[in-house]
């Protein structure tokens, strides 16, 4: 089984930041998806990292219950979007689809966070000035309503995560980070609007998840 970092959350990627490329080429590069995780989970916390975001074009009911991709799942596209929240020097994000292969664009992305450590080395940085290309910027998404508090995101989290596979309490979802990312993950499946979901419902799913990551999943 793929072994990702703990506290990265994987999510089906839902929009794409511009336009696809058209033309993808083979990555010049070569490695499997262990030794590539292995290599972000090391970048991850010398950036000190906490809640990082990965998004993939992989569909929703392609995941398992824990939140990862299915060993056999197919992506739409190969694009994908790593998300860092909070790190030594601020909210980063970076996204690319260069090449053919999702694991390949992870791959990029994580050498690109080691090339640019690496940058220090050499004494001509002083305040992480070499990641000021990638800070991130406000997101197109519906903005969260600031009446939303932390209790209600896990009460709206624990409505909509809940079906015919089981229930999920409010209490448990301010406190297991885990079963935030599978109640949305069970609540994604079915309201996604590519899939005929409520776009409604859906944004009140998005809002109530972000709000839960920004908790940090405790009390």
């Amino acid at each position: 089984m793929i072994d990702y970092p703990a506290d990265l959350d994987v999510r089906p990627l839902t929009n794409w930041p511009g336009p696809l490329t058209a033309a993808r080429t083979r990555a010049p590069f070569s490695a499997g998806l262990t030794a590539t995780l292995d290599t972000l989970r090391r970048e991850l916390a010398a950036l000190g990292a906490r809640h990082p975001v990965l998004e993939v074009a992989i569909p929703a009911d392609q995941f398992r219950i824990d939140g990862r991709p299915r060993a056999n799942a197919r992506e739409t596209h190969p694009g994908v979007v790593l998300s860092l929240p909070t790190t030594n020097v601020g909210a980063l994000r970076y996204a690319t689809d260069t090449f053919d292969r999702w694991q390949d664009n992870l791959r990029a992305i994580t050498l690109g966070l080691e090339a640019l450590r690496k940058v220090d080395r050499y004494g001509i940085t002083k305040r992480g000035e070499q990641y000021a290309g990638f800070k991130a910027l406000p997101s197109g998404a519906t903005p969260m309503p600031s009446a939303m508090t932390v209790d209600e995101a896990a009460r709206v989290l624990a409505e909509l995560g809940s079906d015919e596979q089981g229930t999920f309490a409010t209490r448990a979802l301010l406190d297991f980070p885990t079963l935030v990312t599978r109640a949305y993950h069970r609540a994604a499946g079915r309201l996604h609007p590519d899939r005929g979901g409520d776009r409604t419902a859906w944004d009140r799913l998005e809002q109530a998840k972000r709000i839960l990551d920004q908790h940090g999943g405790r009390s």
